[in-house]
């Protein structure tokens, strides 16, 4: 119970937990090359960073940049949960919501290494299907499910937690869509750029 109240906390910051890197013996998604100019480098890195108050940002800023040479993208290593991830069951979830616990539920569900196709960098399936574009994103998810009540709806945008807005009892409690590419910028090459930069998956 314990370490999934800590799932729920928000973004582990105080102490920033330590960089474990790449996980040996797990499958690891294929590099990407995405060939960015050093504008749209600085977008991935400004996108990647507004997750994280000022005072870490000089930490993380160095560690992401090299994130996106070394594989094409920023899946923030470092905040990958250090617990079991799998699907516990729901009365466990610290949840003010079933609905909640079961969103809950199912997100540990596709990021288990069982599940996941690559499971560090959150792809349950298909080569590029993300549950989420980065860790950050996870932990605020979750954070945000456990604050949700009967009367908000999360809504997420390509992996992206915009917040809890006013809802009803009826209405759906998650909300979510990714980013579309219209036919003239959705060659692979402007994909892979897209992806790079945080804005679509």
């Amino acid at each position: 119970m314990s370490s999934l109240q800590a799932l729920c906390s928000g973004l582990p910051l105080q102490p920033l937990p330590e960089n474990p890197g790449r996980w040996a013996g797990v499958p690891h998604a294929p590099v990407r090359t995405p060939g960015l100019s050093p504008a749209e480098e600085q977008l991935a890195l400004r996108n990647a960073l507004r997750y994280f108050p000022l005072d870490v940002q000089e930490l993380l800023a160095p560690e992401f940049a090299q994130e996106l040479r070394l594989y094409g993208h920023i899946y923030m290593y470092r905040f990958c949960p250090a617990m079991k991830m799998r699907a516990y069951p729901i009365g466990q979830y610290p949840c003010r919501t079933r609905a909640a616990a079961a969103i809950m539920h199912m997100i540990m569900n596709n990021l288990d290494p069982a599940v996941a196709q690559f499971p560090q960098e959150l792809v349950t399936y298909g080569g590029n299907g993300q549950v989420f574009s980065n860790w950050a994103q996870f932990w605020l998810t979750m954070s945000y499910l456990s604050q949700m009540t009967e009367e908000q709806t999360l809504v997420m945008y390509s992996g992206h937690p915009l917040g809890l807005f006013p809802s009803s009892p009826q209405a759906p409690r998650l909300v979510v869509t990714n980013g579309m590419v219209i036919p003239n910028y959705s060659s692979r090459t402007e994909y892979e750029k897209l992806f790079a930069v945080g804005v679509t998956m």
